[in-house]
């Protein structure tokens, strides 16, 4: 299996307190998202489709990547500065 580019980092503030969450690679995020999400709404089953399509090269990883801010969002998470793509 190869690892496929994800990109800068992404950084999600999961708190109100400012606690934040790194996101270097697509397969962290496909985790987050099938396994630690604290809903499962619309959002975070396009973001997981989005991700497994850019893992099969079938996809971007921009729209991979776009899903997951708006999945992040759903979930009541707020993208940190220079979080975006």
């Amino acid at each position: 299996m190869f690892e496929v580019n994800w990109g800068k980092p992404l950084v999600i503030a999961v708190t109100t307190e400012g606690d934040t969450k790194k996101i270097s690679t697509i397969e962290h995020a496909q985790y987050l998202l099938s396994r630690k999400w604290p809903v499962d709404d619309v959002a975070r089953r396009n973001a997981l489709s989005a991700i497994d399509d850019a893992m099969e090269c079938m996809g971007s990883v921009t729209s991979a990547r776009v899903a997951f801010l708006q999945a992040a969002q759903s979930a009541g998470f707020q993208p940190a500065a220079a979080s975006f793509t």
